[in-house]
C-alpha cells in the first residue's frame, strides 16, 4: 500500500517554499501533519528527516519523492 500525501498549503518566498502537508502511513495506520520547507532544492523538517521521522522508511521516501516532484525540485 502506498502512503497518502496531501499538500494543504504553501507559500513561496524567493528560493524558499514553506509548506504544510498531511501524510497517512498505512503501515502504522497513522496520519501526520507538519510544516516543511524547501530551501533551494533541499527539503527540511522532522517528518522527512532520515532519523527523526515518525514515518516508516518506505512512506518517508515516497513523501520526499512526491514533494520534490510536486514542487519541481
Amino acid at each position: 500500500m502506498k502512503c497518502q500525501i496531501a499538500v494543504t498549503d504553501f507559500i513561496e518566498q524567493q528560493t524558499a517554499i514553506y509548506l504544510k502537508v498531511e501524510v497517512y502511513d498505512p503501515q502504522t495506520n497513522k496520519r501526520y501533519q507538519e510544516e516543511l520547507r524547501f530551501l533551494g532544492d533541499l527539503l527540511y523538517g522532522d517528518l522527512v528527516h532520515e532519523k527523526k521521522s515518525p514515518l516508516t522508511e518506505q512512506c518517508r521516501l515516497e513523501t520526499v519523492a512526491y514533494l520534490k516532484s510536486y514542487f519541481d525540485r
